[in-house]
Order: C-alpha cells, then structure tokens, then sequence
C-alpha cells in the first residue's frame, strides 16, 4: 500500500514565511488564529488523513460504489470514515461561525484539502462538494435558506451536490432542458436528468441537498435564463426535521476510469419539490460560486495526487537497485546501484518535485487572495484580489492539473513495470488524477476562458495587475547578485509571456477563433511563469532566513536546488511555447475541415 508524509513542514513555510498570513490585521477574521492553532489543525488533519483516510484508499477503488433498490452503498469503512470527520470538526472548517463553522481562512484550509486528495482524493469529494453547495447558498441564498440549510451543511450532517450537466448538452448550459414549475409556498417542482452528478446518492449522511440548474416556464433563451434551485433528498419540516422523501433517485452509476470509492450518479427529477436560490434566471452566476470554489478544489486534488505519487515514486527510487551510474558503481557494497543514480528517473522525480512545491505556493497564493476578496475591509483592495484571483481560477485548475497528471504518469514511469500493477498503487493515482484534467469545466474550456474571458475581457486589466507585483519584486531584488539565477529565469518567462500576450490580443481583432486555437499554450505559459515568480519568491525568503541564521539550514538549501532547477527545466519552457503560438495558431484555424 502506498505510504504518505503530510508536507506539514511545507505549509508551515508558506504560511509563516512566503505569505506571512498573520500579518494581515485588515483581514476579518485573520487576527482570530495564529500559527500555534493552525498548525495544530493541520496536524490534526494529517494524523486523520493518513491514519482513516489513506488505508480506506485502494480498497475502496477495488469495492467501488453499488446501487441496490434505488439507494447507493459507499465501500466498506466509508460510513465510518465519514462519521469521524463530522465529529472531529474537519467539514466545519472555513465555513461562517454563524451556521457553525470555525471561520478559518481559505488560506489554511487549502492545506487541508490537499492533505485528504493525497490520501483519498474519492473519499474527499463527498465533503468537498459539500462545500461548493453551501457557497453557493451562503452567498446567494435568504436568510430562510441559510437558515434552513447551512448548519447541516457545516456540520456535515448533510452533504450537497452541484447538478449541471446534461447528456445532450455538455458545457453549454444554454442547452439544458431541465424544467422548474412553480407550485406554492414558494417552491418549484423541478423535473429533468443530470449525469456525472458527484456524489449524487450515498449513505454517509440522512439527507442531501441537491443545487440544481433548471429553467422557469418564462425563462429567456440561452444562459440568461438559468435559475438554481436547492431540492433536497428529504424534505425539510418547518422546524428543521426531517419529512418525506423527495421524488428524485438516482437512475444509475457511471462505470468510470477512475474514482470508483465516490458515486457519480444519473439523477433523475421528477417534479422534485425545490426552493429558488437568489433571483430568477440569476442561476449562472450563482454557478459561478460553485464552480469557481470547485475549481480551486479540483486544482489541488491535481497537486495532491502529484505529491503522493511523488513521494511513493521517491521511496521506490531509493530502494530499488537496478544496473550501475553511466560514471561507476556508486553503491559498491550492493549488486547494483539504486535506480536514484539514473539521469532520468532523476529528472523525472526532479519535475515532480519542483511542480509540486511551486503549485503548493501559488495554491496558497491564490487562497490569500479568495481570502483578501472576501474579507479585506478596503474594498478597492477587495476588488483587486478578486480580479487576479479570477484571472488564476484557470490556470490552478487547468495548468496545475494538466502537470499533476503528468507528474502521476512520471511517478508511475520510476516503477517501471512495477507501476502498471494494482498493488504499488500508482495507476490507482494516474486514473484518479485524469478526471480533474475533464470536470468541473474541461482544462481546454478553462484556457478559453483565460485568454477569452479573463484576458481580453477586461483589456487585460487583471494580468497588467500581476504585472506590476512580479516587476516590482524584480525590481526589489535587482541588486541582490545572490538572487540572479532565479530572477534572471522569472524575467525571461515574463518576456515570454508579454510577447505571447501581445501576439495573441492583435492577432484575435481580425480572425477570433485564433484565441482558442492559441489559448492551451498560454495557459501554460501563464502556468509556468506564475509558479517562476512563486519559486523566485521562495528563492528570496529562504536566502533571508540563512542570512539570518536559521538552524534549519538543510531546508532552505534544498528549497534554493530546487529553484534553481525549476528555472533550468521548467522556465525555460515558455521561450517553445510563445514560438508554438505564433507558429501553429494560424495553421490551426485555417487547416481545412475535410483533412482532418
């Protein structure tokens, strides 16, 4: 069975030192917590993560999920399972104080949420989506909802679901047929199929709260005529009891690639009794709630997957001895060197390695500024970070899962044969890891939204923003002749970056389909430059503790290595990108249909 270290050290770094999070006195909330709490919060996260979690990983992928007589039956040991982290407080942590929650920022629960990917990315997803449900009503719905839902939402008594996708339409809400009657005392009987519903029907919790997207009899065309809708499994009472079922079920299970320990169910309506959340025909953009919060969670199950994988691949490199280093012997006392010694299982670990530890700071980078969006008391500065947040919503979904799944398929490839087979554990990550690369709006819809949306949108308002932090930082550290290799590799992917941008915003005023064509390569282009400048930062902060004498001295040389390779192999990468843009884009677009 694959092993697991929570990376506790690692968030302890970024918390306390990239990000300084207890500085933020402008925070609501922030001055509420310190770094003794959080650390004895994320430890506690780890000792359940591996200790509940990770055991009930694989046999819960070989049991999978069953529906017998309407009702789904969750591998054996998740009831249980689940049971603890409700009463151990886990599902209630960066949720409103007033419905119940610890009111703990996005900043710190995002290490929390990596650390449950790692060890059980299926097990995870049925509080995960829960979470994206009470977002959507904590933002969006009346006081009667929250009041009616939320503290079972955040308690984890209930879970909640996102119900979007239908099989005819895809991404295009605009073609969702899903209908919403109104009947009386405010509710709406809501009738129509979903699929790929995550955690759909279970049996961890009584009752499930369904989010569903619907359209009222006048609604208009397209996506300005979507409403969301809360319709849960059970009907609630007036005084917060359970009642009658509701008249929905799930239809079937996917048979899926992976994942197999959560329920992705076909969910059927049939006049579901359901409440209006927000305004009529409004329900896009409290999708957007959801998603986006999905997003940012699908991003770190990416990293986590990438980091267990890594870890497990590193364990297996040291101890397994095969053939001798191209210079010698180096482990002479032994018949064969370990395979550690190869170049490439080196670069491919090195990869792994460097992705994992940028991802895991620009993670938390982009929680701070979910966090500053929500609770800066200066809204300018609010809106500044919300902004830039959206603008890296794609790339720590779409770049972070791309490269996790590629570094699962590295770790795999450091076992060899031994990688292909059940037992190691490795294709159990590499089959869980690819669905974050397809749902919660696939990695291709995600760069298109970049380049569309967050990029030319706004005139590029957002990215000129991150602009200025990453030249400001260069600026700062000009003089510093210890700092050069890493800012020298940051400037050069910034240029990469610029002259892509530029390319990009001319070329789309005359022929517009170029953006998608051009938009999978910037993305990854943004990717790799954000995680440059995250490295650059960490490059920084660990020179300044060194200077200052810390007695961990062993961590911040590693940290130093390792950016220093991730300017050699990583950054270096944008130069061929920006190329492959300008290049093939046009190719692209005017390659005739019928040569396909």
């Amino acid at each position: 069975m694959p092993t697991y270290q929570a990376p506790i050290r690692d968030y302890q770094f970024i918390l306390n030192e990239l990000l300084n999070v207890y500085q933020y006195t402008d925070l609501k909330g922030f001055d509420e917590f310190d770094s003794e709490l959080v650390d004895a919060i994320l430890q506690g996260v780890a000792d359940f993560t591996t200790e509940v979690m990770l055991p009930l990983n694989a046999s819960g992928d070989l049991q999978g999920c069953k529906l017998e007589d309407g009702k789904v039956i969750t591998p054996d040991g998740f009831i249980d399972a689940y049971q603890q982290y409700v009463d151990n407080g886990w599902a209630t942590l960066t949720c409103d104080v007033e419905y119940g929650g610890q009111g703990l920022p996005e900043v710190v629960g995002v290490f929390a949420t990596e650390m449950k990917s790692s060890t059980n990315m299926a097990f995870a997803m049925y509080p995960g989506l829960t979470h994206g449900a009470y977002a959507a009503i904590h933002a969006h719905g009346s006081d009667e909802l929250k009041n009616k839902y939320l503290p079972k939402l955040v308690s984890g008594e209930w879970t909640g679901t996102m119900n979007l996708t239908e099989s005819h339409a895809g991404t295009d809400l605009a073609l969702l047929r899903t209908k919403a009657e109104p009947v009386e005392d405010g509710l709406f009987a809501i009738s129509g199929e979903k699929i790929f519903i995550s955690s759909g029907d279970h049996d961890l919790a009584e009752n499930i709260v369904h989010l569903v997207l619907a359209k009222l009899p006048d609604a208009p065309e397209g996506v300005k005529g979507i409403s969301l809708f809360a319709v849960p499994k059970i009907m609630v009472n007036g005084d917060g009891s359970l009642g009658e079922a509701n008249t929905l079920h799930a239809a079937a299970l996917e048979h899926k690639m992976g994942i197999h320990g959560n329920s992705t169910c076909v969910m059927v309506f049939d006049n579901a009794k359901g409440e209006l959340i927000g305004e009529p025909h409004q329900g896009l953009r409290a999708m957007f709630t959801m998603m986006n919060q999905a997003r940012l969670g699908v991003g770190i199950q990416g990293l986590g997957l990438s980091e267990i994988a890594y870890q497990n691949a590193l364990t297996y490199a040291k101890e397994r001895i095969q053939g001798r280093a191209l210079s010698g012997a180096k482990q002479t006392e032994q018949k064969a060197d370990s395979i550690l010694v190869h170049g490439d299982v080196r670069r491919m670990l090195l990869s792994q390695k460097a992705l994992n530890q940028g991802a895991r700071a620009l993670m938390g980078q982009q929680a701070l500024w979910l966090d500053q969006a929500e609770r800066n008391v200066d809204t300018v500065k609010a809106k500044q970070a919300h902004a830039i947040a959206a603008l890296f919503t794609p790339i720590v979904k779409g770049f972070v899962t791309d490269q996790g799944f590629k570094a699962c398929v590295d770790a795999q490839q450091v076992f060899g044969g031994h990688g292909y087979i059940n037992e190691w554990g490795m294709e159990q990550f590499v089959r869980d890891c690819r669905i974050a690369m397809i749902y919660e709006g696939t990695n291709g819809v995600q760069a298109l939204d970049l380049v569309g949306r967050k990029l030319l949108s706004d005139k590029g308002a957002a990215l000129m923003a991150w602009s200025e932090m990453v030249k400001s930082f260069i600026e700062q550290h000009a003089g510093n002749d210890e700092m050069q290799p890493f800012i020298g590799g940051l400037m050069k992917a910034a240029a990469d970056l610029e002259r892509a941008t530029g390319y990009i915003v001319k070329a789309a005023q005359t022929n517009p389909d170029l953006i998608g064509a051009a938009s999978m390569a910037y993305m990854q282009i943004l990717g790799i430059t954000s995680l440059a400048w995250m490295w650059a930062r960490m490059a920084a902060t660990s020179l300044e503790a060194l200077a200052n004498g810390s007695d961990d001295t062993a961590f911040y040389q590693e940290k130093l290595k390792t950016a220093k390779f991730y300017m050699g192999y990583w950054a270096v990468q944008t130069g061929s990108l920006a190329r492959q843009i300008e290049a093939s884009s046009q190719d692209i677009v005017e390659f005739e249909d019928e040569l396909f």
